[in-house]
């Protein structure tokens, strides 16, 4: 088992020397919308969906036009 941890500390030693060390932001620091062409676009794709939740607490995405086409 040890020589599996030496491996693995080795592994990631050279991949932080590649790399550089990880970053850790601050986890409770708000996330920063760009508003830019990327997130309108996704904003765009994503509007076409409903997320519904089953009786068991369970979520999933429904596209409008099928709710619509349902009614």
């Amino acid at each position: 088992m040890a020589h599996v941890l030496n491996s693995f500390m080795g592994l990631t030693e050279r991949l932080r020397f590649l790399f550089g060390p990880a970053t850790r932001l601050d986890a409770d620091a708000p996330v920063v919308h760009k508003h830019d062409e990327f997130e309108q676009a996704s904003e765009e794709d994503l509007s076409h969906f409903v997320v519904e939740t089953d009786s068991t607490g369970h979520h999933y995405a429904v596209r409008r036009e099928d709710l619509e086409r349902e009614a």
